[in-house]
């Protein structure tokens, strides 16, 4: 029973759209400003810098509270990553916004800073990488998934963790998609780019 009450305070809190909220107090809604995708990334293109940081820091932030509560309420190893999953998938699938939220890429972060911190780390520094040497955050945020399910191997994190780590990547890789295709033809926004 704890696990199941775990895992729906997982996704619960993972489906808070803290970027569409702070977008709103500025007036533009998200869903109909530049990618329109509800995450941090829009929010910068729109928003300004410091509302992206703040959505940035909020979206980890429940990934973390949701693994620090599972935490609490259950002993098994496995609830832990199962709750911080299930925040990503409440981040990318919403149940208030119609199952349409953002790529679960800093709510990813905040779990994995809990549960994996040197293994989180490394994977931050691809995605500074290659969002540096691309311009591409699109491609930061993908290198960086991939490079977690490496890194938390390296550390010898448990089982249960890498294993989340590969399906918090296929997650990611998957809330993608339309961003491959942009890259294939060329026409994806470069980081920095307005819209």
């Amino acid at each position: 029973m704890e696990e199941l009450v775990a895992v729906t305070l997982g996704y619960l809190a993972g489906s808070v759209p803290f970027a569409l909220l702070l977008a709103r107090r500025r007036g533009v809604d998200l869903r109909q400003a530049g990618s329109g995708n509800v995450g941090a990334a829009n929010v910068l293109r729109t928003s300004g810098v410091g509302i992206a940081v703040a959505a940035l820091c909020l979206d980890a932030g429940k990934g973390a509270f949701a693994v620090l509560v599972a935490q609490r309420l259950a002993d098994a190893p496995a609830t832990p990553v199962a709750a911080g999953l299930a925040s990503v998938i409440g981040h990318v699938y919403p149940v208030w916004l119609r199952f349409r939220g953002g790529k679960g890429v800093a709510t990813a972060g905040g779990v994995f800073l809990v549960l994996a911190p040197a293994a989180a780390a490394m994977a931050a520094g691809v995605f500074a990488l290659a969002t540096w040497w691309t311009r591409y955050v699109s491609v930061g945020s993908m290198s960086a998934s991939m490079a977690l399910v490496a890194t938390t191997a390296a550390v010898g994190a448990p089982a249960a963790v890498t294993a989340g780590a590969l399906v918090a990547a296929v997650i990611v890789v998957h809330s993608h998609r339309a961003n491959l295709g942009r890259l294939a033809a060329g026409t994806e926004r470069r980081l920095g780019q307005r819209t």
